[in-house]
Order: C-alpha cells, then structure tokens, then sequence
C-alpha cells in the first residue's frame, strides 16, 4: 500500500505522461550545464552578473518572437546576439572609461530589460509576454529539448578543455596575467557560455526564473562542499533535485513549473543557510563554540 502511493507520488507521473518525460530530460539538462556556470560565477564575484545577462537576452528574443513569433530558433538566436552584445558593450565600457565591470552590466541590463518588454508588450499580447518572461517546463517540447541538451553538452565540452585557466582565472588572476596567459580571452569566452546556458534557460524556465536555477544552487554548493569538484557536484544535484521537486509540485498541485522549482531551489538555499556543513550558521556556531571550549 505505501509502495503504491510513493509510486502514484513520485514515480507515475512521468511514467504516465511523456511531457513529464521531457520535463524531466529538460532538467537535467539545465541542471548539467547551468550548475558549473553558476559556480564559476559565484567564485568569480559575478552572481549579481548573471543575473544581468538573464535580462540581456530579453530584447534579442523578444525581436526573435516579433518576426517569427514564438519559434524556438529565432527567439534562441536573437536572445543569444543580445546576450553577447550586452557582454561586449559592457566590456567596452569598463575599458575606456573609469565605471567597473559590474556598473557597466547593471545599465545595459536595465536597458536591455526596458526594450525588450517595451517590444513584446507593443506588439504581442500578455500571454506572449508572461510566456517569455516565465517559460513553462511544463510546455518544453522535442526542438527545445534537443536545444538545452546541445548547450549543456557544449558547456560541459567546452569547460572541460578551459577549466584549468578558467578556475585559475578566477582564484589568482594576477598570476595568470603574470605567466602571459590571456585572462581576457577566457573571460570573454565564459561569457558566451553563460548567455548560452541562460538562452537554453529561458526556453524552459522564462528570461526571469533561468538564472535562479543558475544561481541558487552554486550559493548552496559553497556551504556544503569546500573543493570545487565537491561543489560542482552539489551544484549539480541541488539544480536537478530542484528541477525533479518542482515538477512533481506543479504536477500534483497545478503550480506554474518554473516558480516552483526555484521556490524549491530557494528552500534549499534557506535550509543550507544554517545547517550547511561548511558554511551554515549552526555548524560554524558549534565550531566556534568548540574552540572557545
């Protein structure tokens, strides 16, 4: 009996129903490439930064949807060209003039995000606009499958031949500009990975919710693991755990997908804030308590 429940619960609906299927292979997907992306942005200071580049692909997918309508190449390409633009406008802007790097994403973020609901909302409807801006997993059909599944394969190549400079890049860039490595050049091309994976994303999850699955659980992995590969594995997990968890609450309680996965993320997120390993608050506490004893 409780066998047959825990199978209706957690096991039946993606027996039962192939867009649950695709859901599914649709998070792990975005799990697998969003994962490392993030931690690698959280390492590098630039968590706010991603999420600027979240909204920099809106007007390029918004241009996308107004001369195709909701067609999973144009709407890709164009938030991937907006993405990419924003990055090197941004870096253009912090080599000749004296605003930081961060400054410089926050104002083309902010007017990235102004254009593209100004474009989607003059000429679309509020269904276009909230389905953008929100996605549906729920809705993610074989293109966008094969789309998120292509970006994590090539994220997970690609960081595979950079992560040694990558990862020194982002730990000791002094060094690495010391021996004549081009810090600029792996910076620039973390960059179009991180557009990529937020393109995939907003597929899936929304130009708004993509960049919470990228986040929140590399900020978790920092207080559970201290090596990177154990980060990189908790990152992972966390991502896909969330992805599973929010499915089966949008399936079971007919929640909007997208949400509940990154209300579930954030529900890890807030349980590791005090009882993470490495960083929680409790387990610090009781270390400090113990070196005080």
């Amino acid at each position: 009996m409780v066998a047959h429940a825990l199978y209706d619960l957690f096991v039946s609906p993606f027996a039962d129903f192939a867009f649950m299927r695709r859901a599914l292979a649709g998070c792990l997907a975005l799990a697998l490439g969003s994962g490392p992306i993030g931690l690698f942005l959280v390492m590098r200071r630039m968590s706010l930064m991603g999420d600027a580049m979240s909204h920099a692909v809106l007007p390029g997918a918004a241009v996308g949807f107004l001369l195709a309508g909701l067609s999973l190449p144009a709407m890709s390409l164009g938030g991937f060209v907006a993405g990419v633009l924003v990055a090197l406008l941004a870096g253009l802007a912090t080599r000749f003039t004296s605003l930081k790097e961060d400054a410089s994403f926050a104002a083309f973020y902010l007017l990235s995000l102004a254009l593209g609901v100004l474009l989607v909302s003059k000429s679309g409807s509020n269904v276009d606009l909230m389905h953008i801006l929100f996605g549906s997993v729920l809705a993610v059909d074989q293109p966008a499958l094969i789309l998120v599944a292509s970006v994590a394969t090539v994220t997970l190549l690609l960081l595979s031949v950079i992560y040694r400079p990558l990862l020194l890049e982002s730990l000791d860039p002094v060094f690495l500009r010391a021996v004549g490595s081009r810090g600029g050049f792996w910076h620039m091309l973390f960059l179009m990975l991180v557009v990529l994976n937020l393109v995939a994303g907003f597929q899936a999850l929304g130009t708004l919710m993509a960049v919470g699955l990228m986040m929140l659980p590399a900020i978790t992995a920092r207080l559970w693991a201290s090596s990177v590969g154990g980060m990189l594995a908790t990152s992972i997990g966390v991502a896909f755990g969330s992805g599973v968890g929010g499915l089966l609450l949008s399936y079971h309680f007919e929640l909007p997908s997208g949400p509940a996965i990154i209300l579930l993320a954030g529900l890890v997120y807030l349980f590791s804030l005090l009882f993470g390993k490495v960083g929680g608050a409790l387990p610090r506490y009781v270390r400090t308590r113990h070196l005080e004893g």
